[in-house]
């Protein structure tokens, strides 16, 4: 087989391949969009730990110098290291 036959056999191939890639993509149904909410709800909790986070969390680097911020903290520490009930 000389190489002028091997070349025209591997056009045949990759014709047949880019041929059978492009109808199925053309026969693929579309997906659906997925939409994603914008940003979670925080739910009002009765815990009153977790509204004083939230409010350190709002007062960014002035949080570090609040006394209430570093209290919470320390609270929340505790409670998460199981040292407190």
């Amino acid at each position: 087989m000389d190489a002028k036959t091997l070349a025209r056999i591997g056009a045949v191939v990759f014709a047949a391949f880019a041929i059978t890639a492009a109808v199925i993509d053309a026969t693929r149904k579309p997906e659906p969009a997925v939409t994603f909410a914008a940003a979670p709800t925080i739910a009002a909790s009765a815990d009153p730990l977790t509204g004083e986070l939230d409010r350190c969390n709002t007062l960014g680097e002035a949080g570090e110098r609040d006394a209430g911020c570093l209290a919470a903290w320390a609270k929340n520490r505790r409670r998460f290291l199981g040292e407190e009930r």
